[in-house]
């Protein structure tokens, strides 16, 4: 039996995955949600869909600069200036070309930074501000190898692997849990283009649950879904002279 959860922080709410992982969480349950993101516009699509579907539940938005250091500080200060939120779940990024990354280092810059560096500062805005509850961050399997075909975006989850990593070390034994979740390629407006490249993608409600089982038993790394666990463990181990002749 898991603990109600009765106070939710989203950063990227917008996000499908978000959207639909905070879905799960509130299913047969009412509890607060804080929704962050970029656009106020779309944050309040969101927010008033949440408040059709969930009306025990109580929602509010804030549009924030998701890069902007000092916005960062502000927001966890905020929302832990009166007791720790139960979740935390950092679940924003970019996914762009990278034959256009590879050629433009100003989008190389931008997808390493929404990827990787912005997410990171939220983990250690927050893991800084809680000492209970659970911070969770959406990773990807692109990082645990890099591949031709999206290496960058790949660095930047790579990143957020680390410095979980990092955190789990630090507060082990505390009452603050940090859970990074692996998603593998899953159908969101994010990743239509591969859909019609004809690329096979996860049921996006599927890994919203699997990322709602794993947070709320702090799992310390979720493969979601968990067959990914295994493929790249195959990856992983495959010799680098081998692995760079094959077209991934």
């Amino acid at each position: 039996m898991t603990n109600p959860i009765a106070r939710i922080v989203v950063v990227g709410a917008t996000s499908a995955i978000a959207q639909h992982t905070l879905r799960a969480w509130l299913a047969g349950r009412d509890a607060s949600a804080h929704l962050i993101g970029r656009s106020e516009s779309r944050l309040a699509s969101v927010e008033a869909d949440l408040r059709v579907r969930f009306p025990g539940s109580t929602f509010s938005h804030e549009a924030v600069d998701l890069i902007d250091v000092e916005a960062i500080e502000r927001v966890a200060d905020h929302e832990t200036a009166n007791g720790d939120p139960d979740i935390v779940l950092i679940a924003h990024g970019s996914l762009t070309s990278q034959t256009d990354s590879q050629k433009n280092l100003r989008a190389a810059s931008e997808q390493l930074i929404a990827t990787g560096v912005s997410p990171a500062l939220w983990l250690e805005a927050f893991a800084d501000r809680m000492t209970t509850g659970t911070l969770a961050v959406i990773g990807s399997v692109a990082g645990d190898r890099g591949r031709r075909s999206n290496y960058l975006y790949g660095a930047g989850k790579g990143l957020i692997e680390r410095v979980t990593q990092g955190l789990q070390n630090r507060f082990e034994g505390t009452d603050l849990h940090v859970v990074l979740i692996k998603p593998g390629p899953t159908r969101t407006p994010m990743t239509e283009h591969l859909a019609v490249a004809g690329a096979r993608l996860a049921d996006v409600h599927l890994v919203a649950e699997g990322i709602a089982h794993a947070v709320t038993r702090n799992k310390r790394v979720a493969y979601v879904p968990r067959r990914w666990g295994v493929i790249m463990a195959v990856v992983r181990s495959i010799p680098a002279p081998v692995f760079n002749r094959l077209d991934l």
